[in-house]
């Protein structure tokens, strides 16, 4: 049978999360998951550049629209294109930047982890 689980919710109300066997927290609250809670809210907080493509999509389909009704000149089209695709330039770079300094935090906190002593877990197993 699965608990409920013990934790208080950052609302001050007790968690409604079910306790799966073998745990004594929900995935939620289960402290054994901190670390990957912690990952998947970074990756979620860098989640903008999603938004940033989209509006680029709008803007090209926009400026194209515009200049097939004659609305835009296309030497003016053609600069924002071209600001347009230095900006995608600029996400790429970002985005190079974000894979490369993830691995490599972890890698630093992997080592600064190894070279302190194992400690003994609240569940009486070695933490390493």
């Amino acid at each position: 049978m699965r608990g409920k689980c013990p934790a208080i919710t950052r609302g001050g109300e007790p968690c409604r999360g079910l306790v799966r066997p073998g745990n004594d927290y929900c995935p939620a609250h289960d402290p054994n998951r901190q670390e990957a809670r912690r990952r998947a809210a970074s990756k979620a907080g860098k989640s903008k550049p999603g938004r940033e493509l989209a509006d680029i999509k709008d803007l090209c389909q926009d400026l194209a629209d515009r200049v097939l009704r004659g609305e835009l000149e296309t030497g003016r089209a053609a600069v924002a294109n071209q600001l347009t695709n230095t900006r995608l330039r600029a996400l790429e770079v970002e985005r190079k930047i974000r894979e490369t300094e993830e691995p490599e935090e972890r890698i630093e906190r992997l080592e600064r982890d190894a070279q302190e002593p194992a400690t003994t877990s609240r569940r009486g197993g070695m933490r390493w």
